[in-house]
């Protein structure tokens, strides 16, 4: 299949799920056509049978703001026919399922989209008032839509009344890539007295919760010689660093910013904390669990589909930052149970989440839409706890 890949090419998790996704592809053979205002991420190096089709910007006086959904729409429409795509797959529904509409009412020529629905575009962006009937009209004029969780499906469909079957293909992970490698180096910098590591990876927004973070880490470290790792960057950065000197914590955390290279330092952690106020799926987690991190998180949106609590890591409420420490202490203390959480973890991610499982279901998926997919509805993934 020739498919058009649609992402925002940021650290965010649509992003990267995209860019994987079609690297993905790409290795089975399918030809893959990213589009988007900037290069994706991970789309680093050269890959047989992916390209890459920059989005042009047009600055006119008269123009008060940048158009880009017409002009990532007049995009499509010249890879669509250039290259005779067969699927546009849209990351995230604003502006990109809106662009695919617009671009396959101009083809005219049988192309197909898919939109995968990720999270922040359904529970924050598309509630705008402005956005609300855009976003509605985008998702059920699409071929075929898939949500990353279940949760999220759920709050699609409660939040748009959307009549329009949506399937659930949860994010995924290569867990060839993703496995815990020595690191000794890394451990040697991050605790040079063979502290225990707790690490947090996100783009500091204030759902991520990284402040509830750095107090789970202030109350381990009155029990358990520790350090923590905040690997990202964001909005909430700067007051992340001001509460880090608040406690007087500041030797025991180090802040690295934007990574590339995530496996090294995921495989230097004895534990992973994810607090957040919202998660539709929760990556970044996946991603510690292929590296055999266990995970105290909150119980919020896709997080409890995606672990299992007290077998690959601990689920409290939001913001029950005591519970989250003691869970954190819990097994930073017994070496035994951190050793069956961290098996269990990879396993869980290598049985349920491995790239090779959910891309098949994306392929199959796409072949449904290329038919009927109204008349051939599909069943979707089954989390299994």
């Amino acid at each position: 299949m020739k498919i058009g890949m649609v992402c925002y090419p940021t650290y965010g998790g649509s992003g990267v799920v995209a860019t994987e996704l079609g690297k993905a592809l790409a290795d089975k053979g399918h030809q893959i056509h990213f589009i988007s205002y900037a290069m994706p991420m991970r789309l680093d190096g050269y890959i047989g049978n992916v390209y890459y089709h920059e989005v042009e910007m047009a600055s006119y006086p008269v123009f008060e703001f940048p158009l880009y959904t017409p002009a990532l729409a007049s995009k499509m429409v010249e890879v669509a026919r250039f290259e005779k795509l067969d699927i546009i797959h849209a990351h995230y529904a604003i502006p990109h399922a809106t662009s695919a509409y617009l671009a396959r009412e101009i083809v005219n020529n049988g192309l197909k989209i898919v939109t995968t629905l990720h999270g922040t575009d359904i529970t924050l962006v598309g509630l705008e008032p402005s956005f609300l009937p855009v976003m509605k009209f985008s998702i059920e004029r699409s071929d075929g839509v898939t949500a990353v969780s279940r949760f999220l499906r759920e709050k699609t469909v409660t939040n748009f009344g959307i009549e329009k079957d949506i399937t659930v293909i949860p994010n995924f992970v290569d867990t060839e890539k993703y496995r815990r490698i020595p690191s000794d180096e890394v451990c040697g910098k991050f605790a040079p007295k063979g502290e225990k590591v707790l690490m947090h990876i996100s783009n500091f927004r204030a759902v991520k919760r990284v402040q509830d973070v750095i107090r789970i880490f202030n109350e381990v470290l009155k029990k358990v010689p520790s350090k923590l790792i905040l690997v990202g960057d964001g909005p909430d950065r700067s007051a992340c660093e001001l509460l880090v000197r608040e406690l007087g914590i500041q030797k025991n955390v180090k802040f690295l910013g934007k990574q590339l290279e995530l496996v090294p330092i995921l495989s230097a952690a004895d534990l992973f904390l994810m607090p957040s106020q919202s998660e539709s799926f929760g990556l970044s987690a996946l991603e510690a669990m292929a590296c055999e991190v266990p995970v105290v998180s909150s119980s919020v949106g896709g997080l409890p589909e995606l672990q299992v609590h007290g077998e690959t890591g601990y689920i409290a409420e939001i913001g029950d930052i005591d519970r989250m420490a003691r869970y954190a202490i819990e097994l930073l203390t017994n070496e035994a149970r951190h050793r069956l959480f961290a098996q269990a973890a990879r396993k869980r991610a290598v049985d349920h989440f491995d790239v090779h499982k959910i891309v098949n279901q994306y392929e199959a998926y796409y072949e449904q839409c290329r038919g009927d997919i109204q008349s051939t509805p599909v069943t979707g993934f089954a989390f299994q706890n």
